[in-house]
C-alpha cells in the first residue's frame, strides 16, 4: 500500500496530462473523420469512435496496472516478454488474418490484435537490459552483433507480414545507440547513404560514380600529410579512370562504363589502404570505407528498387521524388490529404464541417491519415496545437531520461523517445507529402486498439521506472 501511494505521488503528471489530451483529441478527430448522421451519437459502439472509446478505457486500465507493477519486473522478465512477443509474431505468419495486403493481425472472433505494436516495447526492454550491463560497449563488435540480432528478428518477422511501416520503426533504435556512445560519424554515414540512395534514383549511376570518385580524390588530397605525393596519386588515378571511360565510349569496346571508371580506383585502393594504415590516419581509412560503401549503394539501387521493394512502394517513392505523377492512382491519398490540410487555412472549417473528410475523399482518414482531419477542421492553429503536444511530450521524455539513476531506465526512456519521434515525424510527413506513405499510425491519436494499448504500455512503463528512480533496484 505504501509503494502504491508513493508511486502515484511521484508520477510525472505533466506527461499523463499530455497523454490524456492526445487520446481525447484523437477520439474527437476519429469521430469527425468517420461521422455518420445516422449514427451521430459519439457513444455509438457500432462505429469506430464508439469502439475507440472502449479501447481508451481499456488502455487507462492497462496503464494503471503497469504503474502498479514493481519496477524490478521489467528488467528481470525482459527476455521472457521478448520471447513471448516473438512467438506471437511467428503465430501471425501461420494463423494471422490478412487485411489490406498485410498479414499482421490475430483474430479472436470480432477482436483483432496486432502483435507488431507490442513488439517494439518488448524489443526495447531487452535492449535496455542488455545495454545496461556494466561490461557493455558500443565499440565491441560482439555487443553490436547481439543488438543487431535482437533487432533483426522482429524486423524480419514483421517484414514477412508485409507490414513495411512497422518494420522500419526499428531503424529508430539507432538513436538509442548514438546516445549510449556510438560515434557520430556512424549516424552521419547512415544518413549519407540514405541520401545517396535517393540521389541514385534521380541521376544516372555513372554520373553518381564519377562524382564519388572526384569527391574521394579531393578529400584524399585534403587529408593527406604529403600534398605533393597525394596530388600525383590523385591525378594519375583520375587520368586512368578518364582514359578507360573515354576509350570504352569512343572505341566501342563494349565494356561496362561503370567498371571502366572503377577499375583504376580498385587498383589504387590497396596502396591507399596501406598508406593510411602505416601513417595511422583513421580519417583516411574511414574515407575508403565510406567510398566503397557508397559505391555499393549506388550500384545496388536498381536491384533493391525493382526486386526487393513492392510495386506500391516504388510508385509512392517515385511520386514523392517527382519521377512519376499519378494523382488519381498511387498519389491519390497524399494528394487528397494535402488538399484537405491546405483547405483548412488558419483556423479551419470547423468541427464536422470538413468537406474532404465528410465525403471520404481521403482514404484511411481515421488511421494513417488522421492528421489531415485536424488540418482541415481545425486549421493551422489546431495542427500547431497537436504538434505542440507531441513536442512537449518528447521534451518531457528527454528530461525524464536524463534524470534517471539507472542505465536501464535511461536507455529505455531514449528508446521510447525514438519510437514516438519516428511515428510522429513519418506519419505527419506522409500527410503533407514529404515522406513516402508506409502506413504507420500517429501515436495515441489514430484509430486502433493495438496501437493505443501498445503506446500506452510503452509510455507507462517509463512513468513507472521514473517514479521508482529513487528506489534501489537489484
Amino acid at each position: 500500500m505504501k509503494r502504491t501511494s508513493n508511486i502515484f505521488y511521484r508520477l510525472d503528471w505533466v506527461v499523463i496530462l499530455i497523454y490524456l489530451l492526445l487520446i481525447f483529441a484523437g477520439w474527437i478527430n476519429i469521430y469527425a473523420a468517420v461521422y455518420d448522421e445516422q449514427h451521430n451519437s459519439i457513444l455509438d459502439m457500432s462505429m469506430k469512435y464508439g469502439k475507440q472509446l472502449l479501447w481508451i478505457f481499456a488502455a487507462l486500465i492497462v496503464g494503471t496496472i503497469v504503474l502498479l507493477i514493481d519496477q524490478r519486473f521489467f528488467p528481470l522478465f525482459s527476455s521472457v516478454i521478448y520471447a513471448f512477443t516473438i512467438a506471437l509474431l511467428l503465430a501471425v505468419l501461420v494463423f494471422g488474418k490478412e487485411i489490406n495486403g498485410a498479414r499482421s493481425w490475430i483474430a479472436i472472433g470480432s477482436f483483432r490484435l496486432q502483435p507488431a505494436e507490442f513488439a517494439k516495447m518488448a524489443t526495447l526492454l531487452i535492449l535496455a537490459k542488455f545495454m545496461s550491463k556494466p561490461n557493455f560497449s558500443v565499440y565491441k563488435i560482439r555487443d553490436l552483433f547481439k543488438i543487431g540480432m535482437y533487432l533483426v528478428v522482429p524486423f524480419a518477422l514483421i517484414l514477412l507480414q508485409n507490414d513495411t511501416g512497422s518494420a522500419l520503426v526499428y531503424v529508430a533504435f539507432v538513436f538509442v545507440l548514438f546516445r549510449e556512445g556510438l560515434p557520430g560519424w556512424v549516424l552521419l554515414t547512415g544518413v549519407g547513404l540514405i541520401i545517396l540512395f535517393i540521389i541514385s534514383l534521380l541521376f544516372s549511376p555513372i554520373v553518381i560514380l564519377i562524382s564519388l570518385v572526384l569527391l574521394l580524390l579531393l578529400i584524399y588530397i585534403r587529408i593527406s600529410l604529403d600534398k605533393r605525393r597525394s596530388l600525383y596519386v590523385a591525378g594519375s588515378m583520375a587520368f586512368l579512370s578518364a582514359t578507360f571511360f573515354i576509350a570504352n565510349v569512343y572505341m566501342e569496346l563494349q565494356m561496362n562504363n561503370y567498371l571502366m571508371v572503377m577499375f583504376p580506383v580498385a587498383l589504387y585502393t590497396p596502396f591507399l589502404l596501406f598508406s593510411f594504415a602505416r601513417k595511422k590516419l583513421r580519417s583516411g581509412l574511414f574515407l575508403l570505407l565510406f567510398f566503397w560503401g557508397s559505391v555499393g549503394v549506388n550500384y545496388s539501387v536498381d536491384y533493391v528498387f525493382y526486386n526487393i521493394l513492392e510495386e506500391h512502394h516504388r510508385k509512392r517513392i517515385n511520386d514523392l521524388l517527382g519521377i512519376e505523377s499519378d494523382p488519381l492512382g498511387w498519389g491519390y491519398n497524399v494528394n487528397q490529404s494535402k488538399i484537405a490540410i491546405g483547405s483548412g487555412g488558419f483556423s479551419g472549417k470547423g468541427f464536422l464541417k470538413g468537406t474532404q473528410t465528410k465525403f471520404d475523399f481521403v482514404p484511411e482518414q481515421s488511421t494513417d491519415f488522421i492528421f489531415c482531419t485536424v488540418g482541415e477542421e481545425w486549421g493551422f492553429l489546431g495542427s500547431l496545437f497537436v504538434i505542440g503536444l507531441f513536442v512537449m511530450l518528447m521534451i518531457k521524455i528527454i528530461q525524464i531520461a536524463e534524470r534517471q539513476r539507472l542505465a536501464f531506465a535511461r536507455i529505455y526512456a531514449y528508446g521510447v523517445l525514438s519510437i514516438i519521434f519516428f511515428h510522429f515525424a513519418v506519419n505527419i510527413g506522409m500527410t503533407i507529402g514529404i515522406v513516402p506513405v508506409i502506413g504507420i499510425p500517429l501515436p495515441f491519436f489514430s484509430y486502433g486498439g493495438s496501437s493505443l494499448w501498445g503506446f500506452t504500455i510503452l509510455l507507462f512503463i517509463l512513468l513507472n521506472l521514473d517514479a521508482s528512480r529513487f528506489e534501489l533496484v537489484r
